[in-house]
Formats: structure tokens, sequence, C-alpha cells
């Protein structure tokens, strides 16, 4: 079953989820005074993934409650550089004032040594970063614009088994336009609005402590007009609905499950490096998705565990739209991820 969202409030007087599904736009009203959770466990972010050739840039603000994550990663999928910086704060409890819908707003943090600023008007996405010692003592900057948001994208309201009040509100929006540039180390690479894309993942919510979520991503070109997915399982009841979207154009086309196909070693662990095969369960979606960089990840503190592996790479396959049109994917550029959490 796949259930449509129909527009109202998110939440009712008791802070619970008042529907599951999934829509095209924010058809629910997010209230972060309606959470019945507990105040230490709404957890917000505004994350951008921006790929121009072999060039990606990942931005996150994030505010976990008890505590903030804000990051930059840099990768260059030609030479094999990658690096992530992260900076994190104590006890910040919504004062970042995340706005309450991707539409319109502002979010932004400035501290010594950092500083990371989204600003949207409506119209187009201003991002900046500025990290005074991003990697080796030196210094990274970057500023990137965003624009020609496609009519659709991925909205789902997903409520999680055992706890009436744990909720996760999500949007994913795939390929937006980039301009712009990321300079490190003496060099300037570029965002080409011709070539470039972003996704912009939007969440708000209260989360169980433990997980485990699936996601992949990717957006550029198929058949000569913006093309795009959205990809994910592994948290909270679905049962509603899945998160499994094609964009083609603007306009979103729905599947049901997918899975990864992450192969695994001799010792059945994952082996993250080579080739998975993502597939759907109706025939609609059969990729070879060609790891290039595994962005891994590790960190235990006290209570608070994560385990991460985003991998970038290529998909090249076939995927079928609503009425029937078959696209061929070729060399297109995304991430597929894996991640474990306590927190």
């Amino acid at each position: 079953m796949q259930h449509q969202l129909k527009p109202g409030a998110l939440l009712d007087d008791q802070g619970v989820l008042k529907e599951a599904g999934y829509a095209t736009r924010l058809v629910k009203t997010y209230d972060r005074s309606a959470i019945r959770g507990g105040a230490l466990r709404i957890k917000e972010w505004d994350y951008y993934c921006i790929v121009g050739g072999d060039i990606v840039l990942a931005l996150t603000i994030a505010d976990n409650s008890y505590m903030s994550l804000d990051s930059v990663s840099l990768l260059n999928l030609q030479t094999g550089f990658q690096h992530t910086w992260s900076g994190m704060g104590v006890m910040t409890l919504g004062k970042r004032g995340f706005p309450a819908t991707s539409v319109k707003g502002d979010v932004g943090v400035e501290t010594p040594g950092y500083a990371l600023r989204f600003e949207n008007d409506g119209a187009r996405r201003v991002l900046t970063a500025r990290v005074d010692k991003f990697h080796q003592g030196k210094p990274l900057t970057a500023r990137v614009i965003l624009t020609d948001e496609p009519e659709d994208s991925m909205v789902i309201a997903t409520p999680f088994p055992g706890k009436k009040t744990a909720f996760y509100y999500n949007q994913k929006i795939n390929c937006m336009k980039a301009e712009g540039d990321v300079t490190f180390d003496g060099q300037v690479y570029p965002f080409h609005k011709e070539e470039a894309t972003a996704v912009l993942d939007w969440g708000r919510g209260v989360w169980t402590y433990s997980n485990t979520w699936y996601w992949g991503s990717a957006s550029g070109y198929a058949g000569g007009v913006p093309f795009g997915f959205n990809l994910g399982y592994g948290f909270g009841d679905t049962s509603a609905a899945t998160e499994n979207m094609l964009f083609c154009n603007g306009k979103a086309h729905k599947l049901t499950d997918v899975d990864f196909g992450i192969p695994k070693t001799a010792d059945g662990k994952d082996d993250f490096l080579k080739p998975w095969h993502v597939k759907d369960t109706e025939g609609r979606l059969d990729l070879i998705f060609t790891p290039i960089l595994d962005r891994a990840s590790r960190t235990s503190v006290v209570l608070i565990e994560s385990d991460q592996h985003q991998v970038f790479g290529r998909f090249d396959g076939k995927a079928v739209l609503d009425d029937g049109t078959v696209l061929e994917i070729s060399r297109l550029t995304g991430f597929a991820e894996k991640v474990k959490n306590r927190w």
C-alpha cells in the first residue's frame, strides 16, 4: 500500500503522527511546539549534497537537541581525495531556529573557526561555508547557489513502532541546479549550472534510540532531461508508504520496496566497494552501482554511537516510469549509504 498524505497538521494534540504516508510536496504542517516525544529526542537537520563532475561537496547543519553537528565534506572522485570536517556543540535544544518548512527560511551557525549558512528566499538557495582549518591546517571556503527546484519532491511521514510520539517527517529535493565553487588548498573547484546538481535532505522528527537506515540518491540527466531518484528503507514503520521515487523532468514516479544488494565478504560482512545490485520488487528499477569512494566514519562517545558508510559512485541500468517509459541510465553519479546509529 502506498498511501498519499492529505494537507493538515502533522501531529495531533498528544504529539502523535496524525497520518503516515508519502507526498510530492510538504503538505503537512510541522510545528516543533506540538512535539511530545521529549525535548532531548527532537532532531532537525538540513543536508545538501552538490555534485559537479568528479567533485562532491556536502554540507550539514543539524540540531539533535542534546548536541549539534555541523559538517563539511569534500570529495574528488577522480583523484580519490576525501575529507570530512565536523564541529559539535552541546544542549542546543532547538536554539538554532530551523525553519518549519523547506519552502523559505534561513539557518546558520558562526563560531570561532568556522561558519555555515543556508539562505532560502523562496526562489533560490545560497549555501556558504568557511572552515579555517578544514584539513592539514588549510582553510576551505564555498559558495553555491541552487535554483530550478523541480515541481515534485519526495516527502514521507513515518512512525516508529513501540513509541507513539516518535516520527520522522522528511523531504528530499533532487535535481536542483547548482552554480558556484569551493576553494581548498589553492585549488578552485567550480560548479557549472549546465551539469552540476544538488539534493536537499530536510529532516524533522523524534527518533528512537537505535536504528539503521539505507539511503541512495542521484541527480543528473537521462534521455536528455533532468532525472534522479531517492531510495531508502530500514527504519520506522513503512507499511503506509516507502520513500522510493524516480524523478523525471520535474515529476515524481512512485516505487514500492527496493533492496540495495550490498555484496558480502566471505565471512558475511558488507563489502561496500564491490558493485551493488540495486533493484525494486516490481521490476521497475534495475541498477548496477559501481563504488568509487567510501566516505566511512565511526564514532562512539558514551551512549552515542554511529557507524556510517556513504559510498559515492556511478549508477548504470534502467528505470521504468509510471507510464511504462523505460529510461536507460548511464554513469549517473550519486551515492548509496548504510548508517547504524545509537543516538
